[in-house]
Protein backbone atom coordinates (compact mmCIF):
# COMPACT_ATOMS: atom_id res chain seq x y z
CA UNK A 1 0.00 0.00 0.00
CA UNK A 2 1.25 3.47 -0.78
CA UNK A 3 1.34 6.37 1.43
CA UNK A 4 0.00 10.00 1.76
CA UNK A 5 2.59 12.82 2.45
CA UNK A 6 1.91 12.66 5.91
CA UNK A 7 2.99 9.02 6.46
CA UNK A 8 6.19 9.90 3.95
CA UNK A 9 7.22 12.27 6.11
CA UNK A 10 6.76 11.19 8.90
CA UNK A 11 8.56 7.91 8.24
CA UNK A 12 12.08 9.65 7.30
CA UNK A 13 12.00 11.74 10.53
CA UNK A 14 10.66 8.45 12.65
CA UNK A 15 13.35 6.37 11.26
CA UNK A 16 10.77 3.67 10.90
CA UNK A 17 8.07 2.92 8.39
CA UNK A 18 5.12 4.42 9.54
CA UNK A 19 1.18 4.46 8.62
CA UNK A 20 -1.60 6.63 9.60
CA UNK A 21 -2.11 5.85 13.67
CA UNK A 22 0.40 4.73 14.17
CA UNK A 23 2.82 6.66 16.61
CA UNK A 24 6.76 7.64 16.54
CA UNK A 25 9.43 9.89 17.78
CA UNK A 26 10.48 12.20 15.56
CA UNK A 27 13.55 14.07 14.25
CA UNK A 28 12.52 18.10 14.32
CA UNK A 29 14.04 20.25 11.90
CA UNK A 30 13.40 23.44 12.95
CA UNK A 31 11.33 24.34 15.91
CA UNK A 32 10.29 28.41 16.83
CA UNK A 33 8.35 30.17 19.36
CA UNK A 34 6.87 33.72 19.71
CA UNK A 35 6.56 36.18 22.63
CA UNK A 36 3.03 35.13 23.33
CA UNK A 37 4.25 31.26 23.83
CA UNK A 38 7.47 31.43 24.78
CA UNK A 39 8.12 32.80 27.99
CA UNK A 40 5.83 29.32 29.54
CA UNK A 41 8.36 27.54 27.09
CA UNK A 42 11.34 29.11 28.87
CA UNK A 43 9.69 28.71 32.18
CA UNK A 44 9.13 24.92 31.76
CA UNK A 45 12.57 24.26 29.60
CA UNK A 46 14.25 25.20 33.08
CA UNK A 47 12.37 23.25 35.24
CA UNK A 48 13.63 20.41 32.95
CA UNK A 49 17.13 21.05 34.12
CA UNK A 50 17.78 22.81 30.91
CA UNK A 51 21.68 24.03 30.08
CA UNK A 52 21.54 24.26 26.29
CA UNK A 53 18.98 23.33 23.17
CA UNK A 54 19.44 20.65 21.00
CA UNK A 55 20.94 23.03 17.86
CA UNK A 56 20.37 26.90 18.07
CA UNK A 57 20.56 27.72 14.46
CA UNK A 58 17.39 25.02 14.13
CA UNK A 59 15.08 27.04 16.89
CA UNK A 60 14.04 30.64 16.28
CA UNK A 61 12.23 33.14 18.80
CA UNK A 62 10.03 35.52 17.43
CA UNK A 63 7.98 38.83 18.84
CA UNK A 64 5.27 39.58 16.85
CA UNK A 65 1.90 39.19 18.90
CA UNK A 66 2.00 42.55 20.92
CA UNK A 67 4.26 44.72 19.13
CA UNK A 68 4.72 47.49 19.55
CA UNK A 69 4.70 46.80 23.04
CA UNK A 70 2.38 48.83 25.17
CA UNK A 71 3.13 48.52 28.59
CA UNK A 72 6.03 48.60 30.94
CA UNK A 73 4.72 45.00 31.69
CA UNK A 74 4.79 43.79 28.15
CA UNK A 75 7.95 45.10 27.55
CA UNK A 76 9.55 43.33 30.09
CA UNK A 77 7.55 40.03 29.36
CA UNK A 78 9.13 40.63 26.01
CA UNK A 79 12.72 40.87 26.95
CA UNK A 80 11.80 36.96 27.85
CA UNK A 81 12.42 35.86 24.79
CA UNK A 82 15.34 38.78 23.63
CA UNK A 83 17.29 36.96 26.70
CA UNK A 84 16.28 33.51 26.59
CA UNK A 85 17.89 33.89 22.83
CA UNK A 86 20.96 35.76 23.64
CA UNK A 87 21.13 33.04 27.17
CA UNK A 88 21.26 30.29 24.58
CA UNK A 89 21.95 31.16 20.67
CA UNK A 90 19.00 30.92 19.19
CA UNK A 91 17.85 33.07 16.39
CA UNK A 92 16.05 36.10 17.27
CA UNK A 93 13.47 38.01 14.58
CA UNK A 94 12.62 40.91 17.00
CA UNK A 95 9.86 43.75 16.67
CA UNK A 96 8.72 44.60 13.15
CA UNK A 97 10.65 41.86 11.84
CA UNK A 98 6.77 40.46 10.96
CA UNK A 99 4.46 37.20 12.42
CA UNK A 100 6.34 34.34 12.96
CA UNK A 101 4.55 31.82 10.25
CA UNK A 102 5.45 33.91 7.66
CA UNK A 103 9.36 35.32 8.77
CA UNK A 104 10.62 31.56 9.16
CA UNK A 105 9.89 30.88 5.50
CA UNK A 106 11.02 33.35 4.25
CA UNK A 107 14.71 33.03 6.00
CA UNK A 108 14.28 29.67 4.62
CA UNK A 109 14.18 27.45 7.33
CA UNK A 110 11.58 25.59 5.80
CA UNK A 111 11.93 23.13 2.95
CA UNK A 112 10.13 20.31 1.68
CA UNK A 113 9.92 17.29 3.50
CA UNK A 114 10.58 18.68 6.56
CA UNK A 115 9.37 18.58 9.76
CA UNK A 116 8.26 21.91 11.83
CA UNK A 117 7.31 21.99 15.19
CA UNK A 118 5.99 25.53 16.44
CA UNK A 119 5.00 26.59 19.74
CA UNK A 120 1.59 28.35 18.53
CA UNK A 121 -1.71 26.46 16.31
CA UNK A 122 -1.25 28.25 13.52
CA UNK A 123 2.30 26.18 12.60
CA UNK A 124 0.45 24.32 10.15
CA UNK A 125 0.26 27.06 7.77
CA UNK A 126 3.93 26.16 6.85
CA UNK A 127 2.87 23.18 5.24
CA UNK A 128 2.28 25.05 1.88
CA UNK A 129 5.76 24.57 1.61
CA UNK A 130 5.16 20.54 1.40
CA UNK A 131 6.46 20.37 4.59
CA UNK A 132 4.57 18.41 7.72
CA UNK A 133 4.30 21.63 9.96
CA UNK A 134 2.13 21.58 13.41
CA UNK A 135 1.85 23.26 16.29
CA UNK A 136 2.12 22.41 20.58
CA UNK A 137 1.86 23.56 23.78
CA UNK A 138 4.64 25.63 25.44
CA UNK A 139 5.93 22.85 27.49
CA UNK A 140 5.89 20.09 24.46
CA UNK A 141 8.05 22.92 22.44
CA UNK A 142 10.72 23.24 25.74
CA UNK A 143 10.73 19.29 25.25
CA UNK A 144 11.86 20.14 21.92
CA UNK A 145 14.28 22.70 22.35
CA UNK A 146 16.02 20.56 24.72
CA UNK A 147 15.92 16.90 22.79
CA UNK A 148 15.30 17.93 19.17
CA UNK A 149 12.60 15.46 18.94
CA UNK A 150 8.88 15.07 19.53
CA UNK A 151 6.43 12.12 19.80
CA UNK A 152 3.55 11.90 17.03
CA UNK A 153 0.82 9.91 16.19
CA UNK A 154 0.81 9.76 12.26
CA UNK A 155 -2.57 11.52 11.12
CA UNK A 156 -5.41 10.09 8.81
CA UNK A 157 -5.90 12.03 5.79
CA UNK A 158 -8.86 13.89 4.09
CA UNK A 159 -7.78 14.01 0.32
CA UNK A 160 -8.85 17.38 -1.20
CA UNK A 161 -8.86 17.78 -4.78
CA UNK A 162 -8.98 20.88 -6.30
CA UNK A 163 -10.11 22.00 -10.01
CA UNK A 164 -10.39 25.06 -12.21
CA UNK A 165 -9.03 28.46 -11.89
CA UNK A 166 -10.55 31.04 -9.41
CA UNK A 167 -12.87 34.10 -11.33
CA UNK A 168 -11.84 37.79 -10.77
CA UNK A 169 -11.37 38.82 -7.13
CA UNK A 170 -12.20 35.37 -6.03
CA UNK A 171 -9.37 33.67 -3.84
CA UNK A 172 -7.73 31.18 -1.28
CA UNK A 173 -9.77 32.62 1.53
CA UNK A 174 -12.91 31.68 -0.19
CA UNK A 175 -12.08 28.62 -0.73
CA UNK A 176 -10.95 27.98 2.71
CA UNK A 177 -14.34 29.46 4.12
CA UNK A 178 -16.12 27.22 1.60
CA UNK A 179 -14.06 24.02 2.80
CA UNK A 180 -14.75 24.97 6.38
CA UNK A 181 -18.57 25.25 6.01
CA UNK A 182 -18.79 21.68 4.16
CA UNK A 183 -16.03 19.92 7.20
CA UNK A 184 -16.85 22.08 10.02
CA UNK A 185 -14.89 23.47 12.59
CA UNK A 186 -14.43 19.80 14.25
CA UNK A 187 -14.66 17.30 10.88
CA UNK A 188 -10.87 17.21 10.43
CA UNK A 189 -9.61 16.73 14.15
CA UNK A 190 -6.62 15.18 14.41
CA UNK A 191 -6.44 14.47 10.54
CA UNK A 192 -4.09 16.10 7.70
CA UNK A 193 -5.73 17.87 5.06
CA UNK A 194 -3.44 17.31 1.91
CA UNK A 195 -4.34 19.25 -1.21
CA UNK A 196 -3.96 17.95 -4.77
CA UNK A 197 -5.39 18.17 -8.20
CA UNK A 198 -4.75 20.61 -11.40
CA UNK A 199 -6.30 23.42 -9.76
CA UNK A 200 -3.38 23.64 -7.51
CA UNK A 201 -1.40 24.94 -10.05
CA UNK A 202 -3.56 28.09 -10.35
CA UNK A 203 -3.30 28.77 -6.67
CA UNK A 204 0.27 30.81 -5.56
CA UNK A 205 2.26 30.12 -2.89
CA UNK A 206 0.64 32.99 -0.54
CA UNK A 207 -2.77 31.17 -1.17
CA UNK A 208 -1.91 28.27 -0.06
CA UNK A 209 -0.18 29.40 3.38
CA UNK A 210 -3.99 31.14 3.83
CA UNK A 211 -5.62 27.56 2.85
CA UNK A 212 -2.89 25.77 5.26
CA UNK A 213 -3.35 28.30 8.06
CA UNK A 214 -6.90 27.75 8.70
CA UNK A 215 -6.62 24.17 8.91
CA UNK A 216 -6.27 23.73 11.95
CA UNK A 217 -9.72 26.11 12.22
CA UNK A 218 -10.93 22.31 11.14
CA UNK A 219 -8.87 20.63 13.78
CA UNK A 220 -6.55 19.30 11.34
CA UNK A 221 -3.04 18.21 12.97
CA UNK A 222 -1.78 19.99 9.61
CA UNK A 223 -2.00 20.85 5.83
CA UNK A 224 -0.05 20.21 3.25
CA UNK A 225 0.54 20.65 -0.46
CA UNK A 226 2.70 18.89 -3.24
CA UNK A 227 5.71 21.24 -3.83
CA UNK A 228 5.69 22.04 -7.94
CA UNK A 229 7.61 25.14 -9.58
CA UNK A 230 5.39 27.63 -7.91
CA UNK A 231 7.26 25.94 -4.93
CA UNK A 232 10.67 25.85 -6.48
CA UNK A 233 10.38 29.55 -7.42
CA UNK A 234 9.26 30.88 -4.01
CA UNK A 235 12.17 29.20 -2.42
CA UNK A 236 14.88 29.73 -5.02
CA UNK A 237 14.55 33.17 -3.57
CA UNK A 238 15.15 32.41 -0.47
CA UNK A 239 17.51 29.83 -0.05
CA UNK A 240 20.22 27.83 -1.79
CA UNK A 241 19.20 24.63 -1.01
CA UNK A 242 18.37 22.45 -2.73
CA UNK A 243 14.47 21.34 -3.39
CA UNK A 244 13.13 18.37 -3.09
CA UNK A 245 9.37 17.69 -2.95
CA UNK A 246 7.33 14.63 -1.31
CA UNK A 247 4.36 13.39 -3.40
CA UNK A 248 1.80 10.90 -2.23
CA UNK A 249 1.62 7.50 -3.71
CA UNK A 250 -1.27 6.96 -6.30
CA UNK A 251 -2.41 4.21 -4.34
CA UNK A 252 -2.01 5.65 -0.94
CA UNK A 253 -5.22 5.11 1.30
CA UNK A 254 -7.14 8.33 2.01
CA UNK A 255 -9.73 8.49 5.01
CA UNK A 256 -12.44 10.71 2.87
CA UNK A 257 -12.23 12.63 -0.34
CA UNK A 258 -13.68 16.11 -1.20
CA UNK A 259 -13.29 18.18 -4.62
CA UNK A 260 -14.31 21.59 -5.16
CA UNK A 261 -14.27 23.60 -8.53
CA UNK A 262 -12.57 26.84 -8.11
CA UNK A 263 -14.90 28.03 -10.71
CA UNK A 264 -17.56 27.97 -8.96
CA UNK A 265 -16.59 29.56 -5.76
CA UNK A 266 -18.24 32.72 -4.86
CA UNK A 267 -16.69 35.07 -2.06
CA UNK A 268 -17.72 33.96 1.14
CA UNK A 269 -18.01 35.18 4.84
CA UNK A 270 -17.76 33.61 8.24
CA UNK A 271 -20.70 34.65 10.39
CA UNK A 272 -20.30 35.44 13.94
CA UNK A 273 -19.20 33.32 16.08
CA UNK A 274 -18.32 30.46 14.48
CA UNK A 275 -15.57 29.15 11.61
CA UNK A 276 -17.68 27.52 9.87
CA UNK A 277 -20.63 29.35 10.15
CA UNK A 278 -19.43 30.23 6.54
CA UNK A 279 -22.25 31.72 3.99
CA UNK A 280 -21.94 33.48 0.52
CA UNK A 281 -21.29 36.94 0.77
CA UNK A 282 -24.56 37.71 -1.06
CA UNK A 283 -26.70 36.57 2.06
CA UNK A 284 -25.02 39.46 3.94
CA UNK A 285 -25.09 42.21 1.51
CA UNK A 286 -25.97 45.69 3.02
CA UNK A 287 -25.17 44.60 6.55
CA UNK A 288 -23.94 47.70 8.28
CA UNK A 289 -19.88 47.31 9.71
CA UNK A 290 -17.82 49.77 11.05
CA UNK A 291 -13.71 48.34 11.76
CA UNK A 292 -12.13 46.45 9.28
CA UNK A 293 -8.83 44.97 9.45
CA UNK A 294 -6.71 43.77 6.38
CA UNK A 295 -3.73 41.71 7.89
CA UNK A 296 -3.12 38.77 9.78
CA UNK A 297 -0.78 35.47 9.17
CA UNK A 298 -3.98 34.49 6.53
CA UNK A 299 -4.05 37.35 4.27
CA UNK A 300 -1.23 40.10 5.71
CA UNK A 301 1.10 38.78 2.54
CA UNK A 302 1.98 41.17 -0.68
CA UNK A 303 -0.78 39.69 -2.75
CA UNK A 304 -3.69 40.42 -0.17
CA UNK A 305 -2.52 43.51 0.21
CA UNK A 306 -1.83 44.26 -3.69
CA UNK A 307 -5.82 42.54 -4.39
CA UNK A 308 -6.91 45.31 -1.65
CA UNK A 309 -5.35 48.35 -3.05
CA UNK A 310 -6.17 47.44 -6.93
CA UNK A 311 -10.01 47.21 -5.35
CA UNK A 312 -9.63 50.65 -3.82
CA UNK A 313 -8.04 52.05 -6.42
CA UNK A 314 -9.37 55.54 -6.78
CA UNK A 315 -12.05 55.39 -3.89
CA UNK A 316 -11.80 56.44 -0.23
CA UNK A 317 -13.47 54.53 2.82
CA UNK A 318 -16.94 54.91 3.95
CA UNK A 319 -17.28 58.17 6.79
CA UNK A 320 -18.73 55.31 9.12
CA UNK A 321 -15.66 52.84 8.73
CA UNK A 322 -12.29 52.74 10.11
CA UNK A 323 -9.67 50.48 8.07
CA UNK A 324 -6.30 49.00 9.34
CA UNK A 325 -3.76 47.40 7.45
CA UNK A 326 -0.98 45.43 9.15
CA UNK A 327 1.96 43.64 6.45
CA UNK A 328 2.89 40.35 8.06
CA UNK A 329 6.36 40.34 7.66
CA UNK A 330 9.08 43.18 7.08
CA UNK A 331 9.72 41.79 3.85
CA UNK A 332 5.88 42.25 2.69
CA UNK A 333 6.02 45.92 3.93
CA UNK A 334 8.72 46.96 2.30
CA UNK A 335 7.77 45.18 -1.15
CA UNK A 336 4.20 46.98 -0.73
CA UNK A 337 6.10 50.58 0.20
CA UNK A 338 8.23 50.49 -2.71
CA UNK A 339 5.38 49.23 -5.35
CA UNK A 340 2.95 51.81 -3.98
CA UNK A 341 0.58 49.74 -2.44
CA UNK A 342 0.76 50.71 0.64
CA UNK A 343 0.95 54.71 -0.09
CA UNK A 344 -2.46 53.65 -2.34
CA UNK A 345 -4.05 52.20 1.00
CA UNK A 346 -3.33 54.85 2.83
CA UNK A 347 -4.61 57.33 0.49
CA UNK A 348 -7.59 55.39 0.67
CA UNK A 349 -8.02 56.15 3.90
CA UNK A 350 -6.27 53.54 5.94
CA UNK A 351 -4.62 53.35 8.69
CA UNK A 352 -0.84 50.90 8.89
CA UNK A 353 0.32 49.05 11.57
CA UNK A 354 3.97 48.03 11.34
CA UNK A 355 4.42 44.21 11.01
CA UNK A 356 3.27 42.03 13.71
CA UNK A 357 0.08 40.71 14.84
CA UNK A 358 -1.76 43.46 15.55
CA UNK A 359 -5.68 43.29 16.44
CA UNK A 360 -6.03 39.73 15.04
CA UNK A 361 -5.03 38.56 18.71
CA UNK A 362 -6.69 41.55 20.51
CA UNK A 363 -3.53 42.94 21.32
CA UNK A 364 -2.85 45.52 19.80
CA UNK A 365 -2.91 47.97 16.74
CA UNK A 366 -7.18 48.33 16.53
CA UNK A 367 -9.01 46.79 19.17
CA UNK A 368 -12.96 47.09 18.20
CA UNK A 369 -15.34 48.65 20.66
CA UNK A 370 -18.51 47.44 22.03
CA UNK A 371 -21.29 46.19 19.54
CA UNK A 372 -19.26 46.72 16.53
CA UNK A 373 -19.41 44.74 13.24
CA UNK A 374 -15.68 43.67 12.16
CA UNK A 375 -14.82 42.63 8.84
CA UNK A 376 -11.36 40.94 9.10
CA UNK A 377 -9.07 39.50 6.75
CA UNK A 378 -7.65 37.12 9.58
CA UNK A 379 -8.62 33.24 10.91
CA UNK A 380 -10.41 33.07 13.94
CA UNK A 381 -14.05 34.91 14.58
CA UNK A 382 -14.95 33.12 17.95
CA UNK A 383 -16.34 35.60 20.69
CA UNK A 384 -13.98 38.00 21.80
CA UNK A 385 -11.16 36.93 19.34
CA UNK A 386 -9.81 40.61 18.94
CA UNK A 387 -10.04 42.09 22.01
CA UNK A 388 -13.45 42.47 22.77
CA UNK A 389 -16.31 40.05 23.25
CA UNK A 390 -18.89 42.34 22.68
CA UNK A 391 -18.03 43.11 19.26
CA UNK A 392 -18.43 40.59 16.57
CA UNK A 393 -16.01 39.18 13.70
CA UNK A 394 -16.76 38.73 9.75
CA UNK A 395 -14.23 36.32 8.23
CA UNK A 396 -13.59 37.34 4.66
CA UNK A 397 -11.04 37.32 1.51
CA UNK A 398 -8.77 40.75 0.92
CA UNK A 399 -11.11 41.93 -1.93
CA UNK A 400 -14.19 41.53 0.15
CA UNK A 401 -12.28 43.18 2.98
CA UNK A 402 -11.68 46.36 0.88
CA UNK A 403 -15.00 46.39 -1.10
CA UNK A 404 -16.86 46.25 2.52
CA UNK A 405 -14.45 49.32 3.82
CA UNK A 406 -15.72 51.54 0.78
CA UNK A 407 -19.06 50.60 1.10
CA UNK A 408 -19.63 50.44 4.74
CA UNK A 409 -21.24 47.45 4.66
CA UNK A 410 -20.87 43.70 3.70
CA UNK A 411 -20.59 43.47 -0.37
CA UNK A 412 -19.89 41.39 -3.06
CA UNK A 413 -15.83 43.17 -4.26
CA UNK A 414 -17.43 42.53 -7.97
CA UNK A 415 -20.14 44.92 -7.69
CA UNK A 416 -17.21 47.94 -6.13
CA UNK A 417 -14.35 47.02 -8.41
Amino acid sequence: MGKTISEKILSVHCRKDLTAGEIGIADVDFAFAHDGTGPLAYKAFSEMEGDRVFDSSRIALVVDHTVPSYSEEVANYQNLTRAFAAKYGTLLYNDGSGICHWVIPEHGHILPGTLAIGADSHTCTLGALNAFATGVGSSEFASVMLTGQIWLRVPRTIKVHILGSFAKYISAKDLVLSLARRLGASGASYKTLEFCGEGIKNIPVEGRFTICNMAVEMGAKAGIFPADNLTEEWLSRRTEKSICGVDADGDASYESHLEFELDTIEPMVSVPHSIDNAVPVRDLAGREIQLVFIGGCTNGGYESLQVAAEVMKGKSIASKVRLVVQPCSRETYIEAANAGVLGSLAAAGAMINAPGCGPCCGQVGGIPADGEQVVSTTNRNYRGRMGNKNASIYLVSPATAAACAIAGCIVDPREIA
